[in-house]
């Protein structure tokens, strides 16, 4: 019992920790947004097509823009525990250092959803397209928590390298493909009405994804973060 309680205390000072030099400093947060916006905006003023054709490619759009800012926002939150060299004295504390992994990911996770909250309704009033429902709400969850539980997993293993600015997507990118196709299918499911049930092979993908991932990364943080 002493054991779980000190696990959530630690787990929950690196959430607490992060979010809070995240309000200071807005460095991580203003970093992704900008950068998905500017990624909306050039796709609205790129892809002159009809709203049909447009239609098609609102999946894709959504996703590639939140992978792309979420990796900046991976390789932000591991660079900067590494630069002020907060890294090392996070993996000298007697806690478990998978209360630290769990820690920098539920933060990144957070940070990620954040941007999305921000992004949908930005892409509905550009494109003219109201893309917000509970399906694709759902959707981007289960495809968040499986690209933060990876990326965090390896941008731990990239910070420490001189390129980690392009290390991190070339380890990354080839792992998360099969979450990226679900998410993508299943997102494009439920903007075009595809029933439910029809979606559950990709919606299982994606748990299936998450807790296969999360397992593995749980199991291998500690030996990673000792190299």
């Amino acid at each position: 019992m002493q054991a779980k309680t000190s696990f959530i205390k630690a787990l929950s000072a690196v959430i607490w920790k992060d979010l809070m030099t995240e309000l200071r400093s807005k460095e991580l947060i203003s970093g992704m947004l900008v950068f998905s916006l500017l990624v909306i905006f050039i796709f609205n003023f790129s892809l002159e097509m009809d709203a049909r054709t447009r239609n098609s490619v609102t999946a894709g759009v959504i996703w590639v823009t939140l992978i792309f800012a979420g990796t900046i926002g991976l390789n932000r939150s591991m660079a900067v525990e590494k630069d002020r060299g907060c890294l090392d004295g996070l993996l000298l504390a007697p806690v478990d250092r998978t209360a630290i992994y769990f820690g920098k990911s539920i933060a990144n996770l957070i940070f990620m959803l954040i941007v999305a909250a921000i992004i949908l309704p930005v892409y509905s009033l550009l494109y003219n397209n109201n893309v917000i429902s509970l399906g694709l709400i759902l959707v981007i969850l289960l495809g968040s928590e499986g690209y933060v539980a990876v990326g965090t997993l390896l941008s731990s293993m990239a910070v420490q390298a001189r390129t980690r600015d392009i290390l991190l997507p070339i380890l990354l990118f080839p792992v998360i493909i099969p979450i990226l196709i679900a998410a993508v299918k299943a997102s494009n499911g439920f903007l075009n009405g595809v029933p439910f049930n029809e979606l559950m092979t990709w919606i299982y993908l994606l748990i299936a994804y998450d807790v296969i991932f999360t397992s593995v990364a749980f199991m291998v943080f500690d030996a990673i973060v000792e190299e």
